[in-house]
């Protein structure tokens, strides 16, 4: 055992300064020197005991966690978003968006302008491609029901959306074998 440890037993039992030392045969000022280094490392623990306690003291709470945890996934599954193109406004877009703003300010009335339906029923617009409608030219040429079909399904062939242009070939094809049939048996 070191004198330092001496001093340190003597120190704990409480004997005087002046004691240890001539127990010792050391000067006083090692036995002071003791005392003043064990009483720094006690604060110095305390110390270091206060800052673990603040540091658990600032522990997140469940709620807190839990939304980290949740973020993280979340980062984890979703893409991560692009950069955001840089928008280059030029006067005329500018214009054309303010400008319901403008006719409102000045009291002036602002339609927007809306694209037209297509009339199903009426006028649909797979059989207008080519500038007339498929029943005007049926009619013009005074077609019967079935030479009729025949042209309606080949001028919509492929121009109907959702349906099958073979379909409509095979359809038209079916109309003009009877057109056929009918012809040779008259």
């Amino acid at each position: 055992m070191n004198k330092s440890d001496s001093i340190r037993k003597l120190l704990a039992k409480g004997i005087a300064v002046k004691e240890i030392a001539k127990r010792l045969r050391v000067a006083t000022n090692n036995v002071y020197q003791v005392r003043w280094q064990d009483r720094q490392d006690r604060q110095d623990s305390k110390a270091k005991k206060k800052k673990v306690k603040a540091k658990a003291k600032k522990k997140p709470s469940k709620i807190i966690k839990a939304t980290r945890i949740t973020k993280a996934e979340l980062n984890a599954l979703l893409p991560k978003p692009k950069k955001p193109r840089k928008v280059r406004i030029t006067r005329k877009k500018l214009l054309k968006e303010l400008q319901p703003g403008l006719d409102a300010l000045f009291g002036l009335e602002y339609k927007k302008q809306e694209a037209p339906t297509p009339d199903i029923v009426n006028h649909p617009p797979h059989y207008k491609s080519g500038g007339i409608e498929t029943i005007d030219f049926i009619e013009a040429k005074d077609l019967n029901y079935r030479l009729g079909n025949v042209v309606k399904y080949v001028s919509r062939a492929g121009r109907k959306a959702g349906s099958d242009p073979v379909v409509d070939l095979e359809k038209a094809a079916f109309y003009l074998k009877r057109e056929i049939d009918a012809r040779k048996s008259a």
